[in-house]
């Protein structure tokens, strides 16, 4: 696989192998994950790729009898190295296939992060709400009901305040594991619209199981079977003029 050219990678992740107890769920593992861009992570089921995307804020050490070897290198540190696991969760913000809000309102699902690392000024509290929403393109929809439950919102709103929520941590890095997998059509374009968007200030690294979806909003794209990394390209060349045999049998629908 030929290296992207220096300076270019956020996220470098080498020889990465992960086993659940003694079940090996990811093989030696390499890939850059560049800046400000956005990089899907494509497969069947249990192929490996929300095990990945886990391993990227550490997610997996949650989970009892998990071995990892290899290395992920986030801006120059080595986040297996570095015991400093909050912050790193802070910097790699997460947002889950299915809305997980607080029994709060808005402004508090929002506020809590913040809150939590000790910002208690209510002026500084509500700037970073404003903005947080407004980064998720959905202030405009809640501003005035900041107060209600957060559980009222429908289900892509309640995506969207998650994804503010992880914004107000002002993270680098926004992993998102099949964010739209239980929306409908029109709330699914609003995420991808917002996606879009946010590449802008992210690097963002999505999971999906949409091949549409992963064209319409990713700038590469890695393809995973069986705990390995396939193709990992452009993601026009991965959908249009893939190099493997797998590849070209998976997006084409041959198989999973």
């Amino acid at each position: 696989m030929k290296k992207q050219s220096e300076g270019t990678a956020k996220i470098s992740v080498k020889d990465l192998s992960l086993y659940y107890g003694e079940k090996q769920a990811l093989y030696s593992v390499s890939l850059d994950i560049e800046e400000k861009k956005v990089t899907a992570l494509i497969g069947p089921s249990g192929c490996g790729k929300s095990t990945f995307l886990r391993t990227l804020n550490r997610m997996n050490d949650l989970i009892d009898g998990v071995k990892i070897s290899g290395d992920i290198v986030i801006d120059n540190e080595d986040i297996y190295k570095s015991s400093d696991v909050i912050k790193l969760r802070t910097k790699v913000g997460m947002v889950f296939q299915k809305p997980n809000l607080f029994p709060m309102s808005i402004y508090d699902n929002v506020a809590y992060g913040p809150r939590a690392q000790g910002i208690k000024n209510k002026k500084e509290l509500n700037k970073i709400v404003e903005e947080s929403l407004r980064g998720a393109a959905i202030w405009d929809e809640v501003k005035d009901r900041l107060k209600s439950s957060a559980l009222g919102l429908s289900g892509g709103q309640q995506q969207r305040i998650c994804i503010a929520r992880a914004i107000a941590m002002k993270p680098d890095v926004i992993l998102m594991d099949e964010p739209t997998s239980a929306l409908d059509p029109i709330s699914t374009l609003k995420v991808e619209e917002l996606i879009a968007l946010l590449k802008k200030e992210y690097t963002i690294v999505i999971v999906t199981h949409n091949m549409q979806q992963a064209a319409r909003v990713s700038d590469k794209t890695a393809f995973f079977l069986n705990g390995e990394i396939i193709e990992y390209d452009v993601t026009n060349n991965v959908f249009s003029n893939p190099k493997d045999q797998r590849t070209e049998d998976y997006v084409t629908g041959r198989f999973g």
